[in-house]
């Protein structure tokens, strides 16, 4: 047939016509997310939008799904701004999604809860690892906006309450698409400092929009990994932010933050002069106290008559010398005894008590002492030792016995 078109000639025409059409190039459609699909490695998302009777598939590509506040999921109802056309290949006409909000609750509203869910899951916000404050800190870093009522507040109240406390002011972009990673980046410049002891990291009020940075995840993971403990100080009483529940400490504003970081010098300076005022009263009442033993001993004790106290124990001396003196008599009586025996065993062992039984000590001229017969000979001269002196002799014979 000679009026017969192709497939994709058809499909060609029909994505002309939806294309062509005004209403069809920004409509919004509402209806509930099935079939969710996110493709990270590209960022793409194709689902289906559906609602009691029909259903209508749907693309959002990375250029516009990367601007989503929230993750999109199944059983979500939505309300998606795009275009409808038709993809050539497939012959499908789907809605080319631009934009998606949720349908009642704000894309921010849920974005934060799901956010929240997340990292308390993941035990961020567990009690356990909250870190205490500093009593007296040295140094405070501060990571916020280098201007606007926040730090003045910050440094007012460090100079009134404890002006020995120094501020490390790190500015930060604290508002805008930027401010998530540099109010990371001050964190971690001021988590490597080793003398900050305690940081407050926030701003001032604002809407939910403007304190979206501290409801950032990188935030949270970058206030959690902290080694230095860290006050939020987002400014808002009411509701709470990311931010908050991962900190160590929450205050509703910088001002109270810095309250609650600082003791007051005042009621130390109080506290000081009481203590001082107590040990002062202490101290008198001891000496008091002193003063009345120290009389008491005086007034009752041997200070007030050592002569009568001594005599008391002159008895007891004496009796103690009397004995003394015998147990050393008895001593050297002991003794003299025992040297007397010790001495008659000596003297019988002496060469001059066997001289004086009528015994001598013969030698020759070298001075040795001859014990044999057959160590002498005839015409040798000898001496002889007896009890009372020595005699020089000359040897006329030997006999031998």
């Amino acid at each position: 047939m000679n009026n017969a078109v192709t497939v994709t000639q058809v499909n060609f025409y029909i994505k002309s016509l939806l294309d062509g059409s005004q209403p069809l190039k920004n409509i919004f459609v509402v209806g509930e997310i099935s079939n969710f699909k996110h493709y990270y490695r590209t960022g793409h998302m194709y689902f289906t939008l559906k609602d009691e009777n029909s259903q209508l598939k749907a693309v959002m590509f990375s250029s516009y799904s990367g601007r989503l506040k929230f993750k999109p999921e199944d059983g979500m109802r939505v309300i998606c701004r795009g275009r409808i056309s038709v993809y050539d290949r497939d012959g499908v006409y789907q809605l080319y999604a631009e934009d998606m909000q949720p349908d009642g609750v704000g894309a921010l509203s849920i974005a934060y809860e799901q956010l929240k869910n997340k990292l308390e899951n993941e035990g961020l916000f567990d009690a356990r690892y909250k870190k205490p404050l500093p009593k007296y800190p040295r140094k405070i870093g501060v990571a916020t906006s280098n201007s606007g009522a926040a730090i003045e507040d910050i440094k007012n109240i460090t100079k009134r309450r404890y002006p020995l406390s120094e501020l490390v002011i790190v500015p930060t972009i604290v508002q805008g698409e930027k401010a998530p990673s540099d109010i990371v980046k001050s964190i971690q410049m001021l988590d490597r400092m080793d003398d900050v002891d305690v940081m407050i990291v926030g701003r001032g009020g604002g809407s939910i929009e403007d304190l979206w940075a501290f409801n950032s995840e990188m935030v949270a993971r970058a206030i959690f990994e902290c080694r230095t403990p860290v006050v939020s100080a987002v400014g808002h009483e009411t509701d709470f932010t990311i931010c908050d529940f991962v900190s160590d400490l929450r205050a509703p504003t910088p001002s109270a933050a810095t309250e609650l970081v600082v003791p007051d010098i005042n009621h130390l300076i109080s506290f000081i002069d009481s203590a001082n005022n107590k040990l002062s009263e202490l101290l008198i009442r001891r000496l008091e106290n002193e003063n009345q033993r120290f009389d008491f001993l005086i007034n009752n004790s041997v200070l007030s008559n050592p002569y009568e106290y001594y005599s008391t124990y002159s008895d007891d001396i004496e009796a103690f010398r009397y004995d003394l003196v015998n147990a050393f008599n008895n001593s050297i009586k002991d003794n003299e005894l025992i040297l007397g025996g010790l001495a008659g065993k000596l003297d019988a062992l002496s060469p001059l008590a066997v001289l004086s039984r009528g015994y001598g000590v013969i030698k020759n001229n070298n001075d040795t002492v001859i014990k044999a017969a057959k160590d002498l000979s005839a015409g040798e001269k000898i001496n002889i030792t007896l009890n009372d002196g020595t005699a020089s002799c000359t040897v006329d014979e030997v006999i031998y016995g």
